[in-house]
């Protein structure tokens, strides 16, 4: 059987265009007067920002991008929203704003070879924002304070060349940063915008001590930290003494990033985290009752509240599952209704698709990892052609949710084992320490040792096992294939690392700030020479036998397109011919859907080819 002609028997063969097609309607967000609804829609293939006033079905487009989906959006204020777009994934963003009434679109940051980012909505100021940018020095990025309704803006405050994060309290002033020096973070604070900054908390980055917002009355901050335990805690902290003044939330087995508040109301509302899915702990009796109120209707799906207006009386209501991307909804505080506005992809019948089930393993050295199985319906789970699928990062996770490649892969008779292996965040840090200088090595032992668990279960054919990746997901296919190369029948690398001495000498200009903690995390191109070499799979491919299929975006920043050529090279030098899909208008992943189809089709086609019963 060629899985890229059937499906699973029983099943339905869904169109590879069905997941990974731009959705429907999605990113709801509503002005803060509560008058409109705004959303990203397909336009000429691209998603571009429309408008519709409440109560009204007649929407309008005021965007009109072609070259690239709009990658993000808010509203400034009533009138004007605010998007970013980069140039064919060089992630040099820029700001722009565009007007409702006449739909006047205006560049707000048109410096070539420049990356924007937000700093701070102001919410109580109409015209104002606060954005970063590194147009003085490639890696470093000072604030400034832009008008978008007349694209001026004035320096609010220059980087000294060591801050790598800033923090404004309510009044939209800058009163706290943090600093990096490679290795060690510092966290600055000062009293007023005019005082000079003073280092109140130094830790090594093994710590972490993360500002996420300062009290109502601008006195203390609220932080994620670690410091003194393994797991990131929500912590009511003292800025100007370092002292903690309270834990207002940890868990024992998971960290926590999040907080929630009011703004309106001057008050914490929740902290959410993620254990094997999202969970949410209340911490104000009023959000844990419209919590109560919104899963009356809509409790059999995860639900999150994605927007409201400043009187805090209507929201954006979003929800999700493994097997559905959701829907949107309106939610009147006032009047207690409950309006669906629209499904993100209607064209997902969610009874076809495949549970995402948490599982667990213990690595060959004792570690507990876990992970999500998703296996294809309609058939016996046993002996199955089986899709590894290591995430990027790698300090990052796996989530539970809808993830459109599972799906497909599932529809197409796989089961699919993603796995956080060690170093993946979340876990603590004794976890993510545990992956240091460990690429290829013990990271690579829990993503084998997952394998072999599977193989244990009886589920995968051991002969028909894939592993796919990207990013550090790609290095991981690699690495898998040269390594364990008797594990795997075939191997699909998305923009994957392979190469460790040049990945670290072409990294880009604005993450140099970390690249002596880069080198206590993964290894030191000369103090370290033959632990990368050793970890580098373009330097083993001899050892390589299952077929590989590359694809790269020619504009990525973050893995340059020396790190494919390289591979494909190496292969080639010794007479394997490796397919290899290059996009010149792509970056770290491709983002065009065109480019996306192209690159889910061969990929069903290789996997079918070398995965056959």
């Amino acid at each position: 059987m060629k899985n890229s002609q059937k499906s699973a028997p029983n099943s339905r063969l869904i169109p590879l265009e069905d997941f990974f097609k731009n959705p429907e309607k999605t990113s709801y967000l509503i002005s803060p007067n509560g008058k409109y609804i705004s959303y990203l829609a397909p336009y000429n293939e691209r998603l571009n920002i429309f408008v519709q006033e409440i109560g009204n079905d007649n929407a309008e487009r005021l965007t009109d991008v072609t070259e690239r989906d709009i990658s993000g959006y808010f509203w400034g204020n009533d009138n004007i929203i605010i998007y970013l777009r980069d140039n064919a994934g060089d992630e040099n963003f820029h700001f722009f704003s565009v007007n409702i009434n006449n739909r006047a679109n205006i560049d707000l940051t048109p410096f070539d070879g420049v990356r924007a980012n937000l700093i701070d909505e102001l919410e109580d100021y109409d015209t104002e924002i606060l954005i970063e940018m590194n147009r003085r020095k490639p890696e470093v990025f000072d604030v400034y304070r832009l008008n978008f309704e007349t694209g001026d803006m004035v320096l609010a405050a220059q980087n000294p060349g060591n801050i790598s994060g800033w923090v404004t309290d309510h009044n939209g002033r800058i009163r706290a940063a943090i600093t990096a020096d490679g290795v060690n973070t510092s966290l600055l604070y000062r009293e007023d915008e005019k005082e000079e900054w003073q280092a109140v908390n130094t830790t090594n980055f093994k710590e972490s001590l993360t500002p996420l917002f300062f009290t109502f009355d601008n006195k203390y901050l609220y932080v994620s930290s670690n410091i003194g335990r393994d797991k990131n805690a929500i912590i009511k902290y003292d800025i100007k003494n370092a002292a903690e003044l309270e834990v207002i939330y940890e868990h024992p087995d998971v960290d926590v990033y999040s907080l929630g508040y009011s703004r309106k109301r001057k008050v914490i509302t929740a902290v959410t985290f993620n254990s094997w899915k999202r969970e949410r702990v209340y911490l104000d009796e009023e959000t844990e009752k419209i919590y109560a109120r919104l899963e009356k209707d809509l409790g059999k799906y995860e639900i999150i509240i994605a927007d409201k207006d400043d009187n805090e009386e209507k929201f954006i209501i979003r929800t999700y599952s493994d097997r559905s991307l959701g829907a949107n909804y309106i939610y009147d505080k006032i009047t207690d209704e409950l309006t669906k506005i629209a499904d993100v992809s209607p064209w997902i019948n969610e009874d076809e698709m495949a549970q995402m089930k948490p599982v667990t393993y213990t690595s060959r050295d004792g570690l507990q990892i876990n992970g999500y199985l998703s296996l294809p319906n309609g058939i016996e789970h046993k002996n199955l052609p089986v899709v590894i699928n290591p995430h990027g990062g790698p300090w990052a996770r796996d989530y539970w949710g809808f993830n459109p490649e599972v799906q497909f892969l599932a529809n197409r008779g796989y089961a699919v084992l993603q796995m956080n292996f060690r170093g993946s965040v979340g876990y603590g840090r004794k976890f993510w320490h545990s992956s240091f200088k460990q690429w290829g090595k013990t990271m690579q032992d829990d993503i084998t040792d997952g394998v072999n668990w599977l193989i244990g279960q009886g589920i995968a054919d051991p002969k028909r096992i894939a592993i796919y990746g990207g990013s550090y997901g790609g290095y991981a296919v690699l690495a898998g294939l040269a390594y364990t190369p008797d594990l795997y029948a075939a191997g699909v690398d998305y923009v994957g690392v392979s190469n460790l001495f040049t990945f670290m000498h072409s990294i880009p200009a604005y993450w140099k700030p970390y690249l002596e903690m880069l080198y206590e995390m993964v290894g030191h191109p000369e103090n370290d020479k033959e632990l990368l070499e050793s970890n580098s799979p373009v330097f083993h491919v001899d050892k390589m036998k299952a077929p590989l299929f590359i694809a790269q975006g020619k504009m990525d920043p973050r893995v340059n397109i020396n790190e494919s050529d390289q591979m494909v090279e190496a292969l080639k030098k010794r007479g394997i011919d490796v397919p290899y899909m290059v996009k010149d208008n792509e970056g770290h992943g491709f983002q065009n859907q065109e480019n996306k189809f192209d690159f889910y089709r061969a990929m069903e086609s290789f996997l079918a080819k070398h995965l056959k019963s």
